[in-house]
């Protein structure tokens, strides 16, 4: 009962440092956004995390051997991972693009993060359309993220940063990857699908990096701090953590601390780029993040 309780907490400990990664990743974000275009900043990040996670990749595959469960992917299976690999990746190149060109136009990480985190709240909206079922608490959940989002994003006037409507778009995107995943990852190595995602996003980025933005070596190279980070610590560190996590923690839980990716946005926002939050935009964080841990909390089981 100890070792469990241990082996929890540690797992709880490890997501908890996941969460503050993606979190501060908005930062990063922004940062980079002063030196290089959207498009060319994803196309390097995305880059960068798939080949952050050829050591996971190496590292897991000898344990299996190890623990003698290694087995090679058939000609099949290997066909499928690109395939599905490949259609993540499209979807990811949306996502990620659309709220980087939020985030380049004007709205502020703290702001952005919670918006992303709609895609918790829209992705059991989204399942109906797959034909499952969602549970009622849901809708008034939905209700209140609207409520949120009004706060967040209607300034005095009724006015809407143009911006927004970009990571709006994004948290839509992430909520179609998110159904993707789910329908690919069950027949897939995990780690290996994630790597063939971020490839085919980083590639797919670079025809509209080449084509639009004026790529610079000095930029660039000003905007590798931010880079290395999202896409070291993001993409590689984090997805790693989340495994590992994930592992010793119970679904809810875990969604719930992972969840918290929010807040600590916000936070490092206000740490680092000393951006205080109205207290109207205060209101619309809390909504949000009430909204996101109801919407998680597990259904009682009838007697």
């Amino acid at each position: 009962m100890e070792k469990q309780r241990k082996e929890n907490l540690y797992g709880s400990f490890l997501l908890m440092l996941c969460a503050v990664i993606w979190g501060s990743s908005f930062v990063a974000q922004t940062t980079g956004a002063e030196f290089v275009g959207p498009f060319t900043f994803i196309s390097m990040r995305s880059l960068l995390g798939a080949v952050t996670l050829l050591p996971v990749i190496g590292i897991t595959g000898a344990v299996k051997r190890k623990k003698g469960n290694g087995e090679k992917m058939t000609a099949d299976e290997k066909k499928y991972l690109i395939k599905g690999g490949a259609a993540c990746g499209i979807v990811l190149f949306f996502a990620s693009n659309l709220q980087q060109l939020g985030i380049d136009g004007g709205t502020e990480p703290g702001k952005a993060a919670f918006i992303t985190a709609l895609y918790i709240l829209l992705v059991p909206v989204f399942s109906l359309f797959l034909g499952k079922k969602i549970r009622a608490l849901i809708w008034p959940c939905v209700a209140v993220s609207i409520l949120a989002l009004y706060l967040l994003c209607v300034k005095e006037g009724g006015k809407i940063q143009p911006s927004d409507f970009y990571v709006l778009a994004c948290a839509v995107c992430y909520t179609v990857h998110i159904l993707v995943i789910d329908r690919v990852s069950p027949k897939v190595n995990g780690v290996m699908l994630s790597m063939v995602q971020f490839l085919v996003a980083g590639a797919v980025s670079a025809v509209p990096m080449l084509l639009f933005e004026d790529v610079s070596a000095e930029n660039i190279l000003r905007a590798v701090p931010s880079i290395a980070y999202s896409g070291i610590m993001s993409s590689g560190v984090a997805y790693t953590l989340q495994i590992l996590g994930q592992q010793k923690t119970e679904p809810t839980i875990a969604t719930m601390i992972m969840s918290l990716e929010s807040v600590f946005g916000v936070l490092t926002a206000m740490i680092i780029l000393h951006q205080v939050p109205t207290f109207r935009e205060g209101m619309g964080c809390v909504l949000m993040f009430a909204a996101i841990i109801v919407a998680q909390l597990p259904e009682k089981k009838k007697c």
